[in-house]
């Protein structure tokens, strides 16, 4: 079936009483290609009718479809001309993982990260108004998207502005109700029919003479509507509700999708789906099968990986239960990250300490400090990437108020295949100009783990940050130790060289050492610096370098430059870390070796900068011998 439909063009061409042949044919493509190749799959299941229908009905990719958090949309993928290339997805050189603008002019806007489709389909609404094109504008949100504030926010303005859009809200996180049945199916293509909407809006015309008579209308109506339908509070911020509505039932979603395309104003479709639908372990554990690794389809298989080297995230997990054990104060906080930042057991532990604020980044940061202020001691457990979305919290909330929040944050650096959407590159560079603020940042195992301890020993804001993945193979010490606050180590002496490691590249950096013998210098801390060692090994050493899995631009080596020149230090530095760009999804090894943070492309940076500044400042600085090339 999908051999007729290599476009939405070609999938208008085919009768609706087929529509439901193509979903089952969609369905066993997502099927058969997330199991070959891993990625985002029960979301995916859900939305295969959705999919169909809105590029059966709306003029695709004139009229724009908006995505949220981007898990839905590999069914989108497949059908707007990429099904050759579906498996390819999140490989080095394959389809994004999320919908991506560069990628399809079916992408109509880029996305990673939750809840911003209504906002981006309200501005695609309002420009297409001022523009003077006729084309629709509509936002698929879902995937607990609707629980952050922004959401809300973009509902309120798209009321006030009277945008010509719809809002459609994929609802997977409950299973189909009883309301969703003939009466339901019949009252939302009533109330979506152009007879119910002339009535409604001549209504309104003839009423608007007599304002009492048309007050009393609005509330009978909404009353009426409220007794039968969940939609009162969308119909309160302005806009049309419809549904809920079957979002299996693809030849009911394309009649109510054609009523609804030819109303104007703000509208919203209440769609519910099933989250893994047409696959039963999907459907019965649609948090297990998420996200998920090459596996077996028709067992339902997925390998578990038991590797002797823990993830940073499951060190977190088992020092957070520890520290719960010693400290009744502590209590964890995430949004909507639960399995992904490792508060698993203690969720199960200590599920009165444990606060799920779903998708509401800087609600969470503000509500720890809430709780800080009153003498708990809060650990809000984060993505990089995820902190980004909650700053001025960060600043305003709780390093302005010298708040004793920890903050945990996972998923530094570059992440592999999730991309540049999840990518936690800035978190040095945005963390380090907050007054107040300190951050860490361990080089293995152990060390994060004291690392966290010490930082839940602090009376002020403290971040810990740490990578994806597997640490280097040092088993942490149970018993936990405080580090002394801004102090670094050296690991490794050597002549010549320093290396000054901020993070988690221990092994590339040891393999660098070792054949330039070189010093190697942990510095543990981005802020503060130790700078009584950075002077000591200003004044020892022809050259300085600094590595970090951060942006280069206001990164922890820039810390270091700015420092050594306030000292009027003038020695070579160089600064190795991520450059000034976005890097394609693939392998985080393989990012890592294309802009030189693997072992390999350290020696050879660090080999190439000695050589040049030592030919200049030989003159001035006379001692050292020239590498061999």
């Amino acid at each position: 079936m999908l051999d007729q439909i290599n476009s939405p063009e070609e999938l208008r061409l085919i009768d609706r009483e087929q529509l439901p042949k193509a979903c089952d044919a969609l369905r066993n493509c997502l099927l058969e290609t997330v199991a070959d190749t891993g990625g985002h799959f029960a979301a995916g299941l859900g939305t295969v009718e959705l999919t169909i229908a809105l590029h059966y009905v709306f003029d695709t990719p004139n009229d724009r479809l908006i995505w949220d958090v981007g898990h839905q949309a590999y069914g989108h993928k497949i059908i707007t001309g990429r099904r050759d290339e579906i498996k390819t997805i999140r490989q080095k050189g394959g389809l994004a993982p999320f919908p991506r603008r560069e990628e399809s002019e079916y992408d109509a806007f880029g996305v990673g990260h939750s809840s911003t489709s209504i906002s981006a389909a309200l501005g695609m609404a309002v420009a297409s108004k001022q523009l003077g094109h006729q084309r629709q504008s509509v936002a698929i949100i879902g995937d607990g998207a609707m629980t952050a504030g922004m959401a809300y926010e973009a509902l309120n303005n798209a009321a006030d502005l009277n945008a010509n859009m719809l809002v459609v809200l994929n609802d997977n996180d409950m299973s189909i109700s009883p309301n969703v049945g003939g009466l339901s199916k019949y009252l939302t293509r009533l109330l979506s029919s152009r007879f119910y909407s002339s009535v409604r809006e001549g209504g309104k015309k003839v009423l608007s003479k007599t304002p009492l008579m048309q007050d009393f209308a609005r509330r009978a109506e909404e009353h009426t509507k409220g007794m039968l339908l969940p939609g009162t509070l969308f119909e309160e911020m302005g806009f049309v509700y419809y549904g809920p509505v079957d979002g299996h039932d693809v030849i009911e979603l394309v009649k109510i999708l054609e009523n609804i395309k030819s109303i104007d104003g703000p509208k919203f479709l209440h769609v519910v789906t099933q989250k893994g639908k047409g696959y039963k372990p999907a459907e019965q554990d649609p948090c297990r099968y998420h996200a998920v690794p090459v596996f077996d389809l028709q067992t339902g298989v997925i390998p578990v990986k038991k590797a002797p080297i823990p993830t940073y995230t499951q060190v977190f997990g088992e020092w957070l239960c520890d520290m719960a054990a010693e400290d009744k104060r502590l209590v964890g906080i995430t949004p909507a990250m639960r399995e992904g930042s490792g508060l698993v057991e203690f969720s199960e532990q200590y599920p009165e300490r444990y606060f799920d604020v779903a998708i509401a980044e800087q609600h969470a940061v503000t509500l720890a400090a809430g709780m800080a202020c009153e003498g708990l001691k809060p650990i809000v457990a984060i993505y990089s990437s995820f902190l980004q979305r909650a700053y001025d919290q960060l600043i305003h909330d709780v390093a302005l108020q010298n708040l004793a929040v920890v903050f945990a944050i996972d998923r530094a650096g570059l992440v592999g295949a999730d991309g540049a959407t999840h990518s936690g590159n800035y978190d040095y560079s945005y963390l380090r100009c907050i007054p107040n603020m300190i951050v860490m940042a361990p080089t293995d195992e152990n060390e994060c783990r004291q690392m966290l301890y010490t930082a839940f020993l602090q009376d002020a804001p403290t971040a810990v940050r740490y990578p994806r993945g597997k640490g280097v193979g040092i088993k942490p010490k149970k018993k936990m130790q405080q580090i002394p606050i801004g102090k670094g180590e050296i690991l490794q002496q050597g002549s010549s060289i320093a290396i000054l490691l901020f993070g988690s590249l221990l092994s590339a950096c040891t393999a660098a050492t070792d054949t330039l013998s070189a010093t190697l210098v942990n510095m543990r801390f981005v802020k503060p610096l130790d700078e009584d060692l950075l002077i000591e090994l200003a004044g020892q050493y022809e050259l300085i370098v600094t590595v970090e899995d951060n942006a280069i631009n206001g990164g922890a080596g820039s810390g270091v430059n700015e420092f050594l020149l306030r000292q009027n230090i003038n020695i070579p530095i160089l600064n190795l870390g991520i450059p000034d760009s976005y890097l394609e999804h693939a392998e985080r090894e393989q990012q890592l070796s294309s802009i030189g943070l693997d072992a390999e492309g350290l020696i050879k940076s660090i080999q190439s900068f000695y050589q040049s500044s030592f030919a200049v400042s030989q003159q001035i600085r006379p001692k050292g011998v020239l590498l061999a090339s």
